[in-house]
């Protein structure tokens, strides 16, 4: 009889094995998978589809599944990848970007009490975490050029109850980022990087991810790249995490010291002061799979983004009323994921709100990609002023009740980008006349 091996991976030479994956995708599966991804309709779609299934179905006569789903050799492959391309050693594959935000949270040793600055503009799940657990959350004002957390309020907001400052690259456009580090460093505060829409961008030489203690990617499916709809990759800077943050991912299991008559051990992960409990993060062979294939043209996706914000910015370039989208620099390099449509109303004509319902008439698309945290309702329920935190974040209410919206800039036919940038500079101008 063979040797028997770690029940979870199928063992092959044992006469009684385990496989290791319950139930196996056939050929009708994939199929539908095929068509999922492809999807169409017609005569010639019908007689295409017709055709990849009969070769599908004789490739699954002669083909064997994979031995594993989840966390394997794909996964591992994808991690590499993203540390090649981000120059870092710790790129962990995760179910989303909000796992690596907790991953940081609870590394930090985060507490009731404790404050994290968060910017007043991000999406919730920057701040879901501490929240959720009773952590008060400070919101930062924002720059009236980038959107971005602005350091010099900050700074007017650090206490000594301080434990976490989250800058977020809105739109994948770089946080200023050395006096946020210069502020964390002299009050021994860690920096949590959401970068989110940020995957490839930089900041003074540096790639967006390797700058603050902890950065989280977000691959869901309006990012520039996706991995099947959802995953994130984490990172740390922190010496030795790297190998610990993996750990995390999965329950703290430990291989290296098993407990008796069993395969492995689960222990804690040490935080910044004390250990922490781990819990699920696992992801999917597809789903690393995935990420692999699009960080192979992310370059060239950003290179497609940049040049029609480049565009847009020419065009608008005719219209005082327009403040363009800043398009980096040396030490600059965003990812434009949104492009970033700022007025002046007095020049105008009308404020932001004017300006997108116009927009919407002309059924062009357009969002201020996230609102004010502080006005959702389950901030104020947990016991927060909103009308006191306006007061000290007047940016970040100027800003988003009256003078920026995003606009897409990926997946559009040059007809498409024109239309847009004539609709914007026409509505402009019929507000400008008062109509």
């Amino acid at each position: 009889m063979g040797k028997q091996t770690d029940f979870r991976y199928n063992t092959g030479a044992t006469k009684v094995p385990w496989a290791a994956v319950g139930e196996n995708y056939n050929v009708s599966d994939l199929m539908e998978i095929i068509k999922f991804l492809m999807q169409g309709e017609g005569k010639e779609y019908d007689t295409a589809i017709s055709r990849v299934y009969e070769e599908v179905k004789a490739l699954g006569e002669i083909s064997t599944p994979p031995g594993k789903l989840s966390l394997g050799t794909k996964v591992e492959e994808c991690e590499e990848l993203c540390n090649k391309y981000l120059g870092t050693d710790s790129a962990t594959f995760l179910t989303n970007c909000t796992a690596g935000f907790e991953i940081a949270y609870k590394y930090a040793n985060l507490k009731p009490g404790d404050e994290v600055i968060v910017p007043a503009i991000t999406f919730v799940a920057t701040m879901a975490y501490p929240l959720s657990i009773g952590a008060k959350l400070v919101f930062a004002d924002v720059d009236p050029v980038t959107i971005n957390m602005d350091p010099k309020d900050v700074e007017r907001k650090i206490t000594p109850k301080t434990k976490m400052i989250v800058p977020v690259h809105i739109g994948g456009y770089p946080v200023d980022m050395d006096p946020i580090m210069e502020l964390a460093r002299k009050h021994d505060i860690l920096v949590l990087e959401d970068a989110a829409h940020a995957f490839g961008a930089m900041y003074k030489g540096k790639k967006i991810g390797t700058i603050g203690d902890f950065a989280s990617f977000s691959f869901h499916e309006v990012k520039n790249i996706t991995s099947f709809g959802e995953g994130g990759i984490a990172t740390t800077t922190i010496p030795d995490f790297g190998k610990e943050m993996k750990r995390a991912r999965f329950f703290g299991t430990d291989f290296s010291k098993p407990i008796k008559d069993w395969l492995y051990n689960v222990t804690p992960i040490q935080g910044k002061s004390e250990p922490f409990v781990a819990v699920n993060y696992s992801t999917t062979e597809i789903q690393g799979l995935g990420l692999s294939l699009q960080i192979a043209r992310n370059e060239e996706i950003i290179a497609e983004r940049r040049a029609a914000a480049e565009y847009l910015n020419m065009r608008f370039a005719e219209c005082d009323a327009i403040i363009p989208q800043c398009l980096g620099g040396d030490d600059i390099k965003p990812t434009f994921h949104l492009y970033l449509l700022k007025i002046d109303p007095a020049k105008a004509g009308g404020d932001i709100q004017t300006l997108k319902r116009k927009l919407e008439e002309k059924s062009v698309t357009n969002i201020p990609h996230f609102g004010p945290l502080y006005r959702f309702k389950v901030v104020s329920d947990m016991g927060y002023d909103q009308d006191e935190i306006a007061k000290s974040c007047p940016v970040c209410e100027e800003v988003f009740y009256k003078r920026f919206t995003h606009l897409p800039l990926y997946g559009l036919s040059e007809d498409q980008l024109k239309y847009m940038a004539d609709a914007v500079l026409e509505a402009i101008a019929e507000m400008q006349a008062g109509k």
